[in-house]
């Protein structure tokens, strides 16, 4: 028989893991504004995302749209307990994605407080997606089908440390991206930033990873019990595999390596939050099927599901294969 919940769940894995892919180079641009103050420079930082980043936020949508309809119970518990922290993620959202078009068609003066609000919507949007997964390990009290926790839970020192971690990942996205993107002073800056962003990455990575077996003693078990341990092993060689890798190619003036093996290092950070909450949906006490809405629903909207994602996919790949290539400064906003 067909575990319609475990397919929805893997629906929803796969399209908040490409929203990360996807739009995290694009926050990651905005959160290394800072570290370039040439204008023209940063015209073309942003011209390398122009024809294409309101699209990545498609699978965002995708992802909230399939947990409302294939884990009511989910939905409702996750929207109550981080109400704050989803509503100051949208928006940096909106505020980063108007600053994003107001920039080209501002005046001179103006220019520099539409960077600020680029700036400031980037990494608000990007904190708040980190806090938002900090308490999802965590973990939200649940009480007769609603959350029973303090209103405040999203302030706890870990997810806020999480939020943390995410600008450093989201940065590293953005300076590999412009890596493969651009050429010239604007690659060396972005080759000499990805080094120490590597290293930081690898130190949050680190502390994570220690954090959560201390404050979980469930999800310790998990961890470090055999044989699962044995399946585990591989993921911090994995990742410390894929830093050296992008430290490596960076040195060799590398152009393309240096982001794939960053998304494979997301790709295994990812990992290691779908191991610690496994086979809950919200930790620590509801699993995926007392969350899941009746099967006719499911299969109802998996049947719709099954036609969108294709063409969402294939829009996706034709767009990137369309604006491949290096972005040139004078080349315009697309």
């Amino acid at each position: 028989m067909i575990d319609l919940s475990l397919i929805w769940f893997g629906i929803i894995i796969f399209s908040i893991l490409m929203y990360i892919v996807m739009d995290g180079f694009d926050l990651g641009i905005g959160i290394i504004f800072p570290f370039n103050k040439d204008a023209e420079e940063r015209d073309v930082m942003v011209n390398t995302v122009a024809p294409v980043w309101d699209g990545n936020e498609t699978w965002l949508v995708m992802g909230g749209a399939a947990l409302y309809g294939a884990f009511p119970l989910a939905y409702a518990v996750i929207t109550d307990a981080l109400a704050a922290p989803l509503t100051l993620m949208l928006i940096g959202l909106i505020f980063r994605g108007v600053a994003f078009e107001f920039r080209f068609k501002a005046t001179p003066g103006h220019r520099p407080f539409w960077d600020k609000a680029f700036i400031s919507g980037s990494v608000l949007a990007t904190f708040t997606q980190g806090v938002v997964v900090g308490c999802l390990i965590n973990g939200l009290p649940v009480s007769h089908r609603a959350f029973a926790g303090p209103e405040l839970i999203w302030l706890d020192p870990f997810p806020l440390f999480c939020g943390l971690g995410l600008i450093i990942a989201y940065a590293l996205l953005g300076s590999t991206w412009l890596v493969m993107k651009t050429e010239g002073r604007l690659q060396q800056k972005m080759a000499r930033l990805t080094i120490p962003l590597v290293v930081a990455l690898l130190v949050a990575i680190g502390i994570v990873s220690l954090w959560t077996p201390l404050a979980h003693p469930l999800i310790a078990t998990r961890w470090f019990s055999l044989p699962n341990l044995f399946w585990f092993l591989p993921v911090p060689v994995l990742v410390f595999i894929c830093s050296w890798g992008v430290i490596h190619f960076i040195r060799r003036r590398a152009n393309y390596s240096p982001f794939l093996l960053t998304l494979v290092l997301i790709f295994l950070g990812f990992s290691g939050l779908g191991i610690s909450i496994w086979p809950n949906i919200i930790p620590p006490s509801v699993s995926l099927h007392e969350a899941a809405s009746p099967e006719i629903s499911q299969s109802f909207m998996l049947a719709g599901s099954l036609v969108i994602i294709p063409i969402v996919l294939v829009y996706t790949f034709w767009s990137y294969y369309v604006f491949r290539g290096k972005v040139r400064t004078g080349e315009g906003y697309h």
